[in-house]
């Protein structure tokens, strides 16, 4: 999957999505979701604060890219720098994330179980648990939502359409929080997307690896095709799928 580095200016964005207060934006993970994640919200009028697993001095030449509304730090810094925080990295069955730094805060991950990429996980291959809901249980005070693990992330700039409501892609949001499910719906709708709400969190299994929604994600999906696909889900025995 080819790397996208260029995305719209703030100025391209549809008038009625610019932001007149700037919220910042934590993003924990670098990597291609979490970097072109903080290119779309910068164009929508977001700082943003980013970490590595590496440290804030090995993201110099992304916060150029960046701009001024954008800053290195570690995970610590960017979650308890957020307005609300994105985690772009893979969950691990020992948490790696800042819980106290998360703490009453809405989280959005990103991601997307993989059993090649990240080992098996039992609570999850048997369907007693999804991803996500063991990630709400690794950050208890914190407010869990699945949001943007349906789209590779060169197609944020691709499909996004902020200026049609009509002819715009849809994405979904899983959680148990619905002032989560009403962020997630606010930055779609800045970044150019439809939303469907598949929650709770115990039903976001519907938009993982190997369902009808993840098959069509890599072209148009309308919002009512969105809601077909999820609806004729399958629970699989593993959801191991294909990498992103």
């Amino acid at each position: 999957m080819k790397r996208c580095r260029a995305g719209p200016s703030k100025a391209a964005l549809h008038p009625s999505l610019r932001k007149e207060s700037m919220e910042t934006v934590g993003i924990i993970g670098a990597g291609e979701v979490g970097s072109q994640l903080a290119r779309a919200a910068i164009a929508a009028g977001y700082r943003v604060v980013i970490a590595n697993s590496r440290g804030p001095e090995t993201l110099s030449d992304l916060i150029a890219e960046l701009g001024p509304n954008a800053r290195a730090a570690t995970a610590a810094e960017a979650a308890l720098s957020g307005d609300f925080v994105i985690i772009a990295v893979p969950l691990k069955l020992a948490n790696d994330m800042p819980v106290a730094e998360l703490a009453g805060k809405i989280v959005l991950d990103t991601n997307n179980y993989m059993a090649w990429r990240d080992g098996n996980f039992a609570v999850i291959d048997s369907g007693e648990k999804t991803v996500h809901e063991l990630r709400q249980e690794q950050l208890p005070t914190s407010k869990v939502a699945k949001a943007f693990s349906l789209i590779q992330a060169p197609n944020l700039f691709v499909l996004g359409n902020p200026a049609d409501p009509h002819a715009r892609h849809a994405l979904p949001v899983s959680s148990n929080y619905p002032e989560a499910v009403e962020l997630v719906t606010r930055l779609h709708d800045q970044f150019g997307f439809d939303t469907v709400d598949n929650s709770p969190l115990s039903e976001s299994w519907r938009s993982g690896p190997g369902q009808p929604s993840w098959k069509a994600a890599f072209a148009h999906q309308t919002k009512s095709e969105l809601e077909a696909n999820l609806a004729k889900a399958v629970k699989l025995s593993v959801q191991a799928g294909d990498a992103r």
